[in-house]
C-alpha cells in the first residue's frame, strides 16, 4: 500500500502543478466574462510564472533569510498538502497519515511562513497584511478543524481518505443536515484562508483593504513567483478536499491506471465547477469591513459546531 500511496502522491502533486494555475486563470476569465471584460485568458498566470522566473530577485534592504526561505516554505507546504489530501485517490499512506490535523499543520505552516514574508521587509503595509492575515488564520483553522472533525464521527477516525471512503460507501450521509452545515463552515473557512471576496480581493492593491497584497508586496522576481505559486496550490488543495467531501464519487480507491485517471479527469472537473461557481459568486458579493469578517468566520465556526454536536446526536441514536 505504501507503493501504491506513494505513486499516487506523486500524481497528485504533479496535478496540482499543473491545474493549479490554471485554476487561478479559470476564475478570473470567469469574473472576467460576467463583468463584461475580455479577461487574459486561462494560461495568463503560467506566463506570469515564466515571466517571474526570468526575472532577478530584489529584497528590500534589511531583510533576512526569512524571505529567501518563506516563499519555498510556502510552495514546500502546498506540495506536502496536496500529496496529503485524498484528490485524485484515497490510497493513506501508513508512516504519513493524511489525517485532518496533520493536513492542517502543515497548511499553517505555510500560513506562518506567508506571515513572516510580510514582516520581514519590516514595511508598515507587510505589518498591516501580516497581522490581519494571523487573526484570520486564528480564526479560520479551528473551523476546517471542527468542521471535518463532524464528518469525521461516525467514521470513527480523522484519516481524511477514511471520511471520503465512508461518504462513497453511504451516499445518504453527504446529503445528511449533518454533512451539509460542515460543508457549509468548511466552504466559508476555505473563501477566507485563500483570500477570497467576501475576506479578501485578490484582485485588489488599495492599502486600506488589501491582506495578501500587503504580505508580498516587497517580493519580486523568483521570489514572488514562489509566493504566488505556493498561494494557488493551497486553494487548489482546499477547493480539492471540499470537492471530494461534497461529491466523494470518482475518487480512486486504489491505485489501478484506470482508477488514477478517472480520478485526475474528476479532480479537473470538479476544480473547474467549484472555481467557476467562487468566481461567479465573487462578482455580486462586495468585500466585508474587516471589523466584519470576524463575524462572518464566527458564524462557520457556530455551523461547525453545530455539526459536531448534531453528528454525536446521530450516532448516539444510531
Amino acid at each position: 500500500m505504501n507503493g501504491g500511496a506513494a505513486a499516487l502522491a506523486v500524481v497528485q502533486v504533479v496535478v496540482m502543478l499543473v491545474v493549479s494555475p490554471l485554476l487561478v486563470g479559470l476564475m478570473r476569465q470567469t469574473r472576467a466574462r460576467l463583468e463584461g471584460r475580455v479577461g487574459a485568458g486561462v494560461l495568463q498566470p503560467w506566463r506570469d510564472l515564466r515571466k517571474l522566473a526570468a526575472k532577478e530577485t530584489l529584497r528590500a534592504s534589511g531583510t533576512g533569510w526569512v524571505s529567501a526561505a518563506g516563499p519555498l516554505v510556502l510552495v514546500a507546504s502546498g506540495l506536502l498538502a496536496c500529496a496529503l489530501v485524498p484528490l485524485v485517490g484515497a490510497v493513506p499512506f501508513v508512516s504519513v497519515p493524511d489525517d485532518l490535523f496533520v493536513v492542517v499543520s502543515v497548511l499553517l505552516v505555510g500560513t506562518v511562513a506567508l506571515a513572516l514574508v510580510g514582516l520581514d521587509a519590516g514595511t508598515a503595509f507587510g505589518g498591516m497584511g501580516s497581522s490581519r492575515h494571523m487573526t484570520i488564520a486564528a480564526l479560520v483553522e479551528p473551523t476546517v478543524l471542527v468542521a471535518v472533525y463532524a464528518l469525521s464521527i461516525p467514521v470513527g477516525s480523522s484519516a481524511l481518505s477514511r471520511i471520503v471512503l465512508a461518504r462513497i460507501d453511504d451516499p445518504a450521509s453527504v446529503a445528511s443536515p449533518v454533512s451539509l452545515l460542515a460543508l457549509v463552515a468548511l466552504a466559508i473557512a476555505v473563501v477566507a484562508e485563500t483570500g477570497r471576496l467576501p475576506v479578501d480581493n485578490p484582485s485588489t492593491h488599495l492599502e486600506l483593504t488589501m491582506i495578501h497584497e500587503a504580505m508580498v508586496i516587497e517580493s519580486s522576481g523568483r521570489d514572488l513567483g514562489w509566493l504566488e505559486l505556493g498561494s494557488w496550490l493551497r486553494l487548489g488543495a482546499l477547493l480539492g478536499l471540499l470537492g471530494s467531501l461534497l461529491v466523494p464519487w470518482g475518487v480512486a480507491q486504489d491505485a489501478g491506471v484506470a482508477a488514477v485517471l478517472v480520478g485526475v479527469v474528476t479532480l479537473v472537473l470538479k476544480l473547474a465547477v467549484l472555481g467557476c461557481v467562487l468566481a461567479a459568486a465573487e462578482v455580486f458579493v462586495a468585500k466585508l469591513r474587516l471589523f466584519r469578517v470576524p463575524e462572518l468566520l464566527a458564524g462557520s465556526f457556530v455551523l461547525a459546531f453545530l455539526a459536531v454536536t448534531a453528528s454525536y446526536l446521530v450516532v448516539q441514536a444510531g
